[in-house]
């Protein structure tokens, strides 16, 4: 398996476990008026993101129908953001899109990204590359807007230069959705059964038969 932390220890909450949130931690989020994010130093966090074309803008107006549908109409108790997460990640896992991740080229030019500053900006627990999107499992050093931010416009960059040579498929100019989903990590219970979610999402997904099996995650079993 995958080095998650260093010396392959047990994942653990950090500095920032969620008993020690202020009374400031509002302050802390903002959003860009879609979606909501959290930026703070130490605070465990899940992020996902997707390719440009794997999530259509009528994807997302669904979404948003269904949602407001069941709030008005079947008084749903469900958090909107918890529903809205599910049905996103759902969709995400039908492979929608040109899938470029699936290119062994630049799935590994990703998952050399994370590596880069894993114990400098940022400590990685857990991570998977799926065809049209990714997680991953941090504990940052720096604001996590600036840490995904690097990774996608790195990443973007390279994929779009080399698109027509590898044959990505990338339609458009942008190689990234504009916008990231991200969670913090509420207690030890909630981060082991959110590294089990990432490293059964291809398994999930009917990729693979075990999490073990897929060479774009921490839990893969090859090195």
């Amino acid at each position: 398996m995958k080095t998650i932390l260093p010396g392959n220890a047990e994942p653990q909450l950090g500095i920032s476990s969620v008993a020690s949130v202020s009374k400031n931690s509002s302050k802390e989020w903002y959003s860009r008026g879609y979606l909501p994010h959290r930026n703070r130093i130490g605070l465990l966090q899940s992020v996902t993101y997707s390719l440009a074309d794997s999530l259509p803008q009528t994807v997302l107006n669904q979404i948003e129908e269904e949602i407001q549908y069941e709030k008005e109409f079947k008084k749903s108790l469900q958090p909107d953001e918890a529903k809205r997460r599910k049905m996103i990640e759902n969709y995400l896992d039908s492979g929608f899109g040109c899938c470029a991740l699936q290119n062994v080229q630049m799935a590994t030019l990703v998952e050399e990204t994370f590596l880069k500053f894993d114990g400098r900006k940022y400590i990685l627990i857990a991570w998977c590359i799926m065809p049209n999107h990714v997680h991953v499992l941090i504990e940052p050093r720096i604001k996590l807007s600036k840490i995904v931010q690097s990774w996608k416009s790195y990443t973007g960059r390279w994929a779009m230069a080399h698109n027509a040579e590898l044959g990505l498929g990338v339609p458009g100019k942008k190689f990234w959705m504009r916008e990231y989903w991200d969670r913090f990590i509420r207690d030890e219970k909630h981060l082991h059964a959110v590294v089990a979610y990432i490293h059964n999402n291809p398994v999930k997904a009917k990729l693979c038969p075990s999490p073990e099996d897929w060479p774009w995650s921490s839990a893969f079993s090859g090195s």
